[in-house]
């Protein structure tokens, strides 16, 4: 981003001036929004640093002022040693002290060298405040805050926890390192993150993505091309592309089941008949067609009594304990050749070396995408089979089982958590699916993509055969409607968190159960669908 706004004035000739102004209204326009435009009755506090991110909420300050806003800044510096547009805008502001605006507003500049005996008087301001703007640190942090800015970061960490003020940093909650998801030392604790162009990884991905409240992306003037060339082979994933996936599946006056696409599902056993069920009932309210769950002859009946009616439950072949063994393999060769996209894994167990070949087999034979989980994934672990283009694998690994696909219990394996899921994808030609508490879906092509849907809620048994079902039933729609699987994917994953959301609001996260992120599904899609 520090290139991309560069760029913007060297190739453009966009002034990074008007850049700067362009940032602070965003921010002005957050905090007008927090406060309904009750500006005049209410107290503003702006923290700045020294540098842009400081000149970023002095000019926000000013814009306050003009809209009638009683605005205080306090710089932790002086305005001689700031630099270019920061010092510009600490320069107005620094001659506007004491001024009323047209619409009644005030402002002032206290210049605050070392905090020392400022900080209870700052701490005073910030408590009487509706709104505390944190402009101290942006992007350019690499290193852990000490002295008076640590300090001055533990006054703005109310993070929901007391009703005054809000937050709202600009860039990034001060602290951060915005090219790292990593916690490095004291830092600010958002109700709201303005950035800016697109964000960054520290806005998004746990544990400091979990610092920022809510998020809103702001265009400030860079032409898009800027930040393409940047290369980062990253993208979040956003309602629109959802959107766009069902409107191109969308039902229509001919649509028939084998038109809308077949599933087979190699699920559950005697022990796991609950995860079969999930993943199952998943794949018919997919918008699927048609679904058939084959499962062990032993669970078939336990199996069918919590099925939708619609699903076609077959029973194969097992082992002495329920397990499927690999003689299934040949009774149910047809079902695979003829389906559009099979589902293994849920509920199968892996303890026995029959039920793991029987997995190896569907997967080595197979004519159409599979999607692979939980025990699945553990009868190929570390990882032994290769993807291809024209039959896809879909793996949808949580942290353990990725760790045993790469063959290791090293977590520091994955402390990149976005470079081991593009290096995993690419060197197995497969598409990857890693859950987690912001899951990550990558293609062979190093494109990964970071969901922004789902919650804690969904982090409990049965959510992940619950969205391995929602994501076969996409898998075969779009090979039904030649539509790209890498997009199929995490557009599923983004319906389900979608969903997972809604659940949420409804039930709260503590009693919600994975068949509830199932039941609100149907409202998750009709909402997209209504939105766009």
């Amino acid at each position: 981003m520090g290139n991309a706004d560069r760029l913007t004035t060297e190739r453009f000739g966009i002034p990074s001036l008007l850049l700067m102004e362009n940032a602070a209204a965003a921010i002005a326009e957050a905090a007008s929004m927090v406060l309904a435009d009750d500006l005049g009755s209410e107290k503003i506090t702006v923290l700045c640093g020294k540098g842009n991110n400081g000149g970023d909420g002095a000019a926000a300050a000013r814009l306050l002022w003009l809209k009638g806003a009683r605005v205080r800044i306090f710089l932790f510096g002086r305005v001689e040693d700031t630099n270019g547009d920061a010092k510009t805008n600490f320069e107005i502001a620094k001659a506007l002290n004491g001024q009323r605006s047209p619409k009644g507003g005030t402002i002032e500049l206290a210049e605050i060298p070392e905090l020392g005996a400022w900080k209870e008087a700052v701490r005073t301001e910030v408590e009487d405040s509706a709104v505390a703007i944190d402009a101290l640190f942006g992007t350019g942090l690499a290193r852990p805050l000490e002295g008076d800015l640590a300090d001055a970061v533990e006054l703005l960490q109310t993070n929901g926890i007391q009703s005054e003020p809000t937050v709202i940093s600009v860039d990034i909650p001060s602290g951060l390192v915005a090219d790292s998801s990593e916690i490095i030392g004291p830092h600010a604790a958002a109700d709201l993150t303005v950035t800016f162009t697109a964000p960054k990884f520290a806005n998004l991905m746990p544990p400091a993505g979990s610092f920022n409240g809510e998020l809103e992306i702001a265009d400030i003037g860079t032409p898009a091309e800027l930040a393409e060339e940047a290369g980062s082979g990253a993208f979040i994933s956003e309602m629109s592309d959802a959107a766009k996936w069902l409107r191109k599946t969308a039902f229509t006056d001919t649509s028939y089941k084998k038109k809308r696409g077949t599933v087979a599902m190699v699920a559950g056993s005697a022990k796991y008949a609950g995860a079969a069920v999930l993943a199952a009932n998943g794949a018919i309210e997919s918008g699927v067609g048609m679904v058939t769950l084959a499962v062990p002859t032993c669970a078939v009946a336990a199996v069918s009594e919590r099925l939708h009616p619609e699903v076609i439950t077959i029973g194969i072949a097992e082992t002495e304990d329920g397990f499927a063994s690999v003689e299934a393999f040949d009774e149910i060769a047809d079902l695979l050749a003829t389906s559009d996209a099979v589902g293994i894994g849920c509920g199968l167990g892996s303890e026995h070396e029959t039920t793991r070949d029987l997995v190896r087999r569907v997967i080595e034979n197979r004519k159409c995408p599979v999607v692979i989980d939980a025990d699945g994934l553990n009868s190929i672990a570390p990882m032994s089979v290769e993807g291809s283009p024209d039959a896809p694998l879909i793996l949808t690994p949580h942290q353990g089982e990725f760790l045993r696909l790469l063959g290791t219990d090293d977590e520091s394996a994955i402390e990149d958590r976005i470079g081991a899921v593009r290096d995993f994808s690419r060197d197995h030609s497969v598409i990857t699916v890693l859950k987690g508490p912001r899951s990550l879906v990558a293609d062979p092509d190093g494109r990964v993509v970071l969901v922004t849907t789902g919650n804690a809620g969904t982090g409990k048994a049965g959510n992940g055969d619950n969205l391995t079902g929602i994501l076969t039933g996409f898998v075969a729609q779009a090979r039904r409607f030649g539509i790209d699987q890498f997009e199929t994917s995490f557009v599923a994953v983004y319906l389900a968190g979608f969903a997972a959301d809604i659940a949420m609001e409804r039930i709260g996260a503590r009693s919600m159960r994975a068949s509830d992120v199932r039941r609100y599904f149907a409202e998750a899609v009709q909402a997209i669908e209504e939105e766009f």
